[in-house]
C-alpha cells in the first residue's frame, strides 16, 4: 500500500521521507568514516557511498513500514 504523510497540509510520499532520511544517516556515517581513515579498506568511496545509501534507505523502509499504523497514528 501506498502511504503519504501528512506534515501540517503537506502531502509526501513515505519512500521520499525515508530516502531524505537515509541520505542524512549517510552524511553522518560517511563524515565518521572519513574522519577515522575507514576509507582507506574501500576500493570506490563514491560506489561504497552508493551501496551504503541502499542499504540505509532499505532499512529505513522497512522499519518505516513494520511501524506504519504507529507513525500514522504520531503524525496524524
Amino acid at each position: 500500500m501506498i502511504t503519504d504523510l501528512n506534515l501540517f497540509g503537506l502531502f509526501i510520499s513515505a519512500g521520499l521521507a525515508t530516502a531524505l532520511l537515509a541520505a542524512s544517516a549517510l552524511a553522518v556515517v560517511a563524515r565518521v568514516m572519513a574522519a577515522t581513515g575507514a576509507y582507506r579498506w574501500v576500493w570506490h568511496p563514491p560506489l561504497f557511498n552508493l551501496a551504503l545509501f541502499g542499504v540505509l534507505w532499505l532499512a529505513l523502509a522497512m522499519v518505516a513500514a513494520h511501524f506504519q499504523n504507529d507513525l500514522a497514528f504520531l503524525l496524524g
